[in-house]
């Protein structure tokens, strides 16, 4: 293989035609299909509610109806396939391959990590910190970036812009510049942040209205709607999350705890795969025996059977008694009780 094609991320496909021959790429085929495709369908989901809800109705039509925002949407997502489209050929055109954007994506959001993470995690970020964190990092990874392509190959172009060294200047330049601004910027005005503010968000009506209000809109909602199916599942499983929400609301101590536990995790996982692991190994210029090979590549197969599960098997497994009443009152017509 060249450069080039490992670049690409021509890798993948020929370790698989390679090992399985042509049922191995196919298979290879098929996995890259389902994940691009669910891949470009977040993302045109997620950008067409940001502009819908987050531009649309902030500040074009506060007033839409929901029918109005429904059109939106599926304008939006139609005009962002396009652009994705258009973008595709461009990259494709100029000679921009995976290896390249995979470099360069994160100088151009690294700006942007401390600020959005703090957003959520630290009650003492304002929004000027937000803003100029994330601006100020991406102006300072791009400097970065292209004056030390330029220092060390002495010319700017795609090659050298996509080599290990410019890119790694751009992104710490980025990350750093943009943790630094927005806590200094956030430390020189403070303007703490209620938090009670986006827990209202998605709060049960139970928690927001008053009492007499409460009953009015029940009574009101029954009067329109006689023949409510409140005991189909999905109408249950509804009910339900709205009970957990009110309890997670009226006990912020368990979503305190669920994100001590979540930041543990994370850590621990990332120190042991981006230091504890490949650290030790790359100083001592440790050279991979047979049979540490076989265990390294039995591990990441474990590793992946096991993420599997957790991601996939244990969802489905945990919805079971939901999909098997579904199944029941839509296929067989039955009352099925919880």
């Amino acid at each position: 293989m060249t450069q080039a094609q490992i670049s690409a991320g021509l890798s993948a496909p020929f370790a698989a035609t390679a090992l399985l021959g042509t049922g191995g790429a196919v298979a290879l085929l098929i996995v890259l299909f389902m994940a691009v495709t669910s891949c470009a369908s977040a993302e045109l989901i997620a950008v067409s509610s940001i502009l819908t809800f987050d531009v649309f109705k902030t500040y074009i039509k506060p007033a839409a109806t929901p029918e109005q925002l429904i059109t939106v949407a599926h304008i939006m997502i139609g005009v962002w396939g396009l652009v994705m489209a258009i973008f595709a050929c461009i990259w494709n055109v100029i000679g921009i391959d995976l290896g390249w954007l995979f470099l360069v994506m994160g100088l151009l959001i690294g700006g942007a990590v401390f600020p959005a993470a703090f957003a959520i995690t630290w009650k003492g970020q304002t929004k000027a910190g937000a803003l100029s964190g994330a601006v100020t990092g991406l102006c300072a990874g791009l400097i970065a970036w292209l004056v030390t392509a330029h220092q060390y190959y002495g010319s700017l172009s795609v090659s050298t812009t996509g080599m290990e060294y410019p890119t790694l200047a751009g992104n710490l330049a980025a990350l750093i510049t943009g943790l630094i601004i927005t806590v200094a910027v956030s430390l020189a005005k403070p303007e703490p942040f209620d938090w009670d503010t986006t827990r209202s968000i998605n709060a049960p009506s139970s928690l927001i209205a008053t009492p007499s209000s409460g009953s009015i809109d029940k009574e009101e909602n029954e009067k329109d709607n006689p023949n409510q199916n409140s005991n189909l599942p999905t109408v249950r499983d509804e009910e339900q999350e709205m009970r957990e929400d009110q309890l997670a609301v009226e006990e912020p101590k368990k979503l305190r705890r669920a994100f001590k536990v979540a930041c543990i995790a994370s850590f621990l996982l990332t120190f042991s795969m981006d230091f504890l692991i490949p650290i030790p190994m790359f100083l001592s210029h440790y050279i991979f025996s047979q049979g540490f090979f076989i265990a390294w590549v039995v591990i990441t197969f474990c590793w992946v059977f096991c993420s599997t599960a957790i991601s996939v098997i244990l969802p489905i497994w945990e919805t079971s008694a939901f999909f098997r009443d579904l199944y029941r009152e839509i296929v067989r017509g039955e009352r099925v009780g919880r």
